[in-house]
């Protein structure tokens, strides 16, 4: 493991953020921003805070996924529900660039902080808007989850053994697919309103992420071949249909991964499992043509697999330069040296005092690396220091701490 080391401002230095967001997508989305340098405030309900707080497992009465999810934000409590509440977010948008929420559509129309209000504030900012439906269409105003996202954006009816009940992947990927189309629409943004056709206007504009859009948008070809051949891919279990080998393989005491599916990928991987005859085949030499021969294909592999132990047969295709891995649980992840030789398994000293270890920086930049400056707040930590630049003074922040608004 790493100790994060004292880090450059990131290339982000400068993006001041308002994060609204709870829970995952758009807390998710204001994390990699912060990761990167940008400065991110994060909005919370007065006295209990972020629900993900108490998520998942808890020491010292806080989730250690809080500890991922919020590093290098401030925390400032507020209570949105009341007009002193609004007026508090109103002096905050005029000195942000971008405001992220997660809330359901209308909401923050509700409040009087909808876009169309908050830009008359301030023209220059960005909003990205994540709801399970998008902010329009017949269900814009359902409630919506991650998991239900992942459902109806076809990744569900995928993911199970055929004839089986589908299954989650494991982790809240529809949120977190989300926050990623969110960051890109925001950096997108931000570059159109400082660089782009319109930057002597410097207008912001509103990036609306839909949950289940954001899921569609990684199905692959599900769409065009359901539109010109009428074809409704099927759940495939660990194989991937249509592309041949690709799978989960049985060796004596578990299960490997295979990725054969490259033309001259196949035939290394032939020549690896002492099949010359396969490698050798002008009918198996594409994948089209491998397609029709998968149950043969996977049957030679499989009786060559389950022939060896897990560590022999990967050294073995290793050794022919084929894709190949063990199934990874995350104390394989923990121990692993390429994780560590990467900085991906960072250890850290909390707010608590105590040391845990948490993902590293993921994208890795060469000139402007992303870092970890300082570990996830306590909750409103950060109140009276951002209030006092926003210009309130010390007695009406006192006052209102009184009134319960912060």
């Amino acid at each position: 493991m790493a100790t994060p080391s004292p880090t450059a401002a990131g290339p982000l230095a400068g993006v001041r953020v308002i994060e609204l967001g709870q829970l995952i997508a758009g807390p998710f989305c204001g994390k990699t921003l912060a990761d990167f340098g940008a400065e991110v405030i994060k909005i919370e309900p007065p006295g209990k805070g972020d629900p993900l707080r108490k998520w998942r497992m808890l020491k010292n009465g806080n989730s250690v996924w809080w500890e991922v999810q919020s590093r290098n934000k401030q925390s400032v409590t507020l209570d949105l529900t009341q007009p002193e509440g609004q007026d508090i977010l109103r002096a905050l948008v005029k000195e942000a660039d971008v405001l992220i929420e997660n809330f359901r559509p209308g909401k923050m129309e509700e409040w009087g902080l909808g876009y169309e209000a908050l830009k008359t504030i301030n023209p220059r900012l960005v909003m990205a808007r994540i709801s399970g439906y998008g902010q329009d269409g017949p269900y814009c105003n359902r409630p919506g989850f991650g998991v239900i996202a992942e459902s109806m954006g076809g990744l569900r009816y995928l993911t199970a053994e055929p004839g089986r009940v589908p299954v989650r992947v494991g982790v809240s990927i529809g949120d977190t697919l989300a926050a990623l189309h969110g960051v890109i629409g925001i950096l997108m943004a931000l570059y159109h309103r400082d660089k782009g056709e319109k930057r002597a206007a410097g207008e912001g504009q509103v990036i609306d992420i839909a949950l289940y859009e954001s899921v569609f948008n990684c199905m692959e070809s599900l769409l065009p071949e359901y539109s010109a051949f009428n074809a409704v891919r099927e759940a495939a279990g660990s194989a991937l249909p249509g592309i041949v080998p690709s799978n989960a393989y049985p060796c004596r005491e578990g299960w490997i991964l295979i990725g054969g599916n490259g033309d001259g990928i196949f035939k290394r991987l032939m020549k690896a499992v002492g099949r010359d005859d396969f490698a050798a085949s002008p009918e198996m030499a594409s994948n089209d043509g491998r397609v029709k021969h998968v149950a043969d294909i996977d049957g030679a592999i499989t009786v060559w697999t389950k022939a060896h132990d897990k560590a022999d047969a990967l050294k073995i295709l290793d050794a022919h330069d084929v894709p190949s891995g063990a199934i990874y649980s995350i104390a394989d992840i923990a121990a692993d040296a390429q994780y560590k030789a990467r900085e991906m398994i960072l250890n850290i000293t909390t707010r608590d005092g105590y040391q845990v270890d948490v993902p590293g920086i993921v994208p890795k930049l060469s000139a402007t690396p992303g870092g970890i400056r300082n570990t996830a707040p306590r909750l409103g930590e950060d109140t009276q220091a951002v209030l006092q630049r926003a210009g309130l003074k010390p007695e009406t922040i006192a006052d209102l701490r009184a009134k319960g608004v912060i």
